[in-house]
């Protein structure tokens, strides 16, 4: 069995149910069982920002799946729910990413392990910090917690509540 680490994203429809519903997914998986569940944080979009604001969450995952076999998981959860991919960083009825597969470098085509873009996003920090603070990044020798202080406007991702 592996840890693993996934993002979940949703800014169309109702995102508090589409996290639930993909959340409800996952643990409907074989071979995948969910550990931890983040607070959910509602965020401004990044990359393509006229859209509506995110509601965010980070997810810990026991598996046997191997990375390849997760990542599809993670695709078909986001079919699921009707992802449709128009516009990079744009309007999504979910989104789900893998952050980290235990502590293994991944780089393959359609998939690169750790996330490559999580120390820059502290939407995905700042729930990976709630449920592991002590997460060590294989590549930067910091922990996820560290890098959350390192970064600009983290305090902008705040904890959601209706």
């Amino acid at each position: 069995m592996v840890i693993a680490y996934l993002s979940l994203g949703s800014n169309m429809g109702d995102r508090e149910n589409n996290l639930k519903e993909a959340l409800a997914l996952l643990q409907k998986q074989d071979n995948l069982e969910v550990k931890k569940i983040s607070s959910f944080y509602e965020t401004e979009p990044v990359g393509y920002e006229n859209q509506d604001w995110f509601l965010n969450a980070v997810v810990e995952v026991e598996t046997t799946l191997l990375p390849q076999q997760l990542l599809a998981v993670a695709n078909e959860v986001e079919n699921n729910l009707g992802r449709v991919r128009t516009i990079r960083w744009g309007p999504r009825t979910l989104d789900m990413d893998i952050l980290f597969y235990a502590d293994r470098l991944i780089v393959e085509e359609n998939l690169e392990i750790p996330h490559p873009r999580l120390q820059e996003r502290a939407f995905v920090l700042k729930p990976l910090v709630e449920i592991n603070p002590c997460l060590l990044h294989p590549y930067y020798g910091q922990t996820v917690e560290e890098i959350l202080e390192n970064l600009p406007n983290h305090e902008e991702v705040r904890i959601y509540s209706k």
